[in-house]
């Protein structure tokens, strides 16, 4: 397929724009992502159908792989590129070319390194894992420790001591990727091994079907064949009571057999409700590993994982330690926030600062800002500074009182709302002009001390964390 075959009939004249702006994003990209991965993944990309009504345009790739790899991975910035470059194209699908590979002057096979399927019927239950997720990748923490040492042991292992696996947390943090990582690890091992992965919805969208065709024999047989199965989010089949008794003969038979199950949930067992007694017990009896919310050092370490993965992409550690604090709801979102950001500076070519980075993200920070009263900034470097927190709101002018009132006062400005007046009254009703000498005092010992610098990183985590 040539660019000048997708535009048909009263789009002809959009042949030219399109074809001279896919050359000069091409281009772009090949610069910014380097030659060997945009020959590998991006050269093969073609142009598709264009509609002129809804502005979308359809990128078209050699096969579901790639596609579904070039979605996850260039997505959102091919999008942005088209935006910025043709401003008429207002979305960009990534699909598949029908009947998929096929001979094409843009696809040389041997530079793209994807593995080859053998011949021979596939299994139909045959788990589509994706690449980027596993153990190598996962980065480790307090946070979930104990989660992925779990993993590791049951993908690993020849024999092990706990069976099923149970893993819980929030949403994002990680328990689909661990999720993947085992099934691929343990395939890895056991190359004839069965893995079957589907999600609870999905278990239970099949088992009804099965019910309705009157197969309920080969919807069991295929789950309780598998050498390692893999449930994803069992808060799903809460009050779906047949879902729920089939579902428990599964884990009997898997776990009798010796065979291992892996479990994922929001929730820990004890705090799903809407699910049977006996499933719940039977969680229990292996191992109930959760993930907790990434401490800050998780997420420096991960957003720095992630940039080592990101071709021309440059991030001053400031910034760094910037998205680590400001970003705490998910591993997910920090890592969306960063692939946004990594996007936008490739298509504009700006410098990746705290400016910039305000600027892109400024509806997620908004969402992540936690309210910080004026009272906690005071109490936590009453604290840190070990003077009393009456201190902050008194009249002493002694160095040892006054230099942490004025680190309270700049905090208060930094990371409040608040207005130079009220921060003046709720520090003994002082003039506003004291508050701001107290900032700019901060702001210029910071410059010079490295001591009260870093005094100010650790009580700006305290309180943003």
């Amino acid at each position: 397929m040539t660019s000048g075959s997708v535009v048909e009939g009263s789009l002809e004249t959009l042949e030219t724009p399109l074809a001279a702006a896919w050359e000069q994003i091409r281009t772009g990209l090949r610069r910014d992502c380097g030659a060997r991965t945009f020959d590998g993944w991006l050269k093969p990309a073609e142009l598709g159908e264009f509609d002129p009504e809804t502005g979308e345009l359809v990128l078209v790739m050699p096969s579901k792989f790639m596609a579904d790899w070039v979605r996850s991975h260039f997505g959102e910035r091919l999008a942005l590129a088209w935006k910025t470059v043709l401003p008429i194209v207002r979305d960009v699908r990534i699909a598949a070319a029908e009947g998929g590979p096929r001979p094409s002057p843009l696809l040389i096979l041997e530079e793209i390194p994807v593995p080859v399927a053998k011949a021979g019927p596939r299994d139909p239950d045959a788990p589509n894992f994706d690449p980027r997720y596993q153990f190598e990748t996962f980065v480790i923490g307090k946070a979930n420790e104990v989660a992925a040492t779990a993993a590791k042991t049951l993908a690993s292992a020849d024999h092990v001591a706990f069976n099923p696996l149970f893993i819980h947390g929030g949403t994002g943090r990680g328990k689909t990727h661990l999720l993947h990582a085992i099934g691929q690890d343990f395939l890895a091992r056991r190359p004839t091994a069965r893995v079957v992965s589907m999600s609870a919805e999905k278990f239970m969208v099949e088992f009804v079907r099965a019910l309705r065709e009157n197969d309920t024999i080969g919807f069991k047989g295929r789950l309780r064949s598998a050498d390692l199965l893999l449930i994803d989010d069992v808060q799903f089949i809460a009050g779906k009571d047949s879902t729920q008794e089939e579902f428990f003969h599964t884990m009997n038979e898997i776990i009798t057999a010796g065979r291992r199950l892996v479990i994922t949930s929001d929730r820990a067992p004890q705090d799903l409700d809407g699910i049977a007694p006996r499933i719940l017990s039977r969680l229990s009896w292996g191992l109930v590993a959760d993930i907790n919310p990434a401490e800050y050092e998780l997420r420096l370490n991960i957003l720095t994982a992630k940039l080592a993965g990101l071709p021309g992409i440059s991030m001053t550690q400031p910034v760094i330690e910037f998205l680590a604090r400001r970003l705490t709801n998910s591993i997910r979102e920090l890592e969306g926030a960063l692939n946004r950001i990594a996007a936008y500076a490739m298509m504009t070519g700006r410098t990746i600062d705290l400016p910039f980075v305000e600027e892109v993200l400024a509806n997620v920070l908004r969402a992540n800002q936690r309210r910080i009263s004026i009272d906690e900034i005071q109490t936590q470097v009453a604290e840190h500074y070990r003077i009393r927190k009456a201190e902050m709101t008194s009249a002493r002018r002694a160095r040892e009182v006054a230099r942490p009132r004025q680190v309270a006062m700049y905090l208060s400005k930094q990371l409040t709302p608040k207005s130079l007046p009220d921060i003046g009254r709720r520090f003994g009703g002082r003039d506003h002009t004291t508050v701001i000498h107290a900032v700019k005092q901060i702001e210029k010992l910071r410059a010079a001390d490295a001591e009260l610098d870093a005094d100010i990183r650790l009580l700006t985590r305290q309180l943003e964390g």
